[in-house]
């Protein structure tokens, strides 16, 4: 196991969607580990290593804001596309009065967080890969302010800001706060079956602003 790493994050808006929400969007109240990997990932990913969230802390208050949408209702066939590629004539558009809906979703604003985790060597490592080398490469990719691709808090359209969180001592939004349940929440999701990809979910309790997932129980 590697030694950990701090990364700030912040950002105007997020949104990460409660899966029981089935039409409107709905967030949760602070930001998922999934999520928080993703974020990781979007600075530096290697099939050599895996990220493992330890711990995020709420750095600003818990303030939702409602707004209203355009979004479609249906996706574009991917046997119309195979179809246009054969050279056949059809219309790929969904654009039409039709498709389109609004629809209200519920956001968090002006958020901060740092996320704390480390990484895990894997069996796709080669002989060179070795958990100092990627330490280097990450935090110079921090400081830099270098990503694979932007990344998001849950909906590409919130893009993240981030940096390297150096401080010792992490204040929050909730000091004096001795613990918040914030009921079950997505953790993941289980890959290990392609054929049948399972959400995993955890009681997420946050004492004095801080989520501690080092031995928490993850259930399917």
């Amino acid at each position: 196991m590697s030694k950990g790493v701090k990364v700030r994050v912040w950002g105007d808006y997020a949104l990460f969607t409660r899966p029981e929400m089935k039409v409107e969007r709905c967030s949760y109240d602070v930001i998922t580990p999934s999520a928080a990997r993703g974020i990781l990932e979007a600075v530096y990913w290697h099939p050599g290593m895996r990220w493992v969230i330890d711990r995020i802390y709420v750095k600003k208050p818990i303030q939702f804001t409602s707004i209203r949408r355009n979004e479609v209702k249906s996706k574009i066939s991917a046997a119309n596309v195979l179809s246009v590629y054969n050279g056949n004539q059809r219309d790929l558009s969904i654009s039409s009065k039709a498709e389109i809906v609004q629809r209200a979703s519920l956001l968090l604003r002006d958020v901060e967080y740092v996320i704390e985790a480390h990484y895990e060597m894997t069996d796709q490592a080669n002989d060179s890969d070795n958990p100092g080398k990627f330490k280097d490469i990450i935090i110079r990719r921090l400081k830099r302010g270098e990503c694979f691709h932007t990344p998001y808090f849950g909906c590409r359209e919130f893009p993240v800001r981030f940096c390297l969180c150096e401080d010792d001592d992490i204040f929050t939004a909730y000091e004096d706060e001795a613990e918040r349940d914030l009921g079950y929440m997505l953790y993941d999701l289980d890959y290990s079956d392609p054929e049948n990809i399972q959400p995993m979910f955890f009681r997420a309790v946050m004492k004095r602003g801080i989520i501690d997932l080092r031995n928490c129980e993850v259930v399917r």
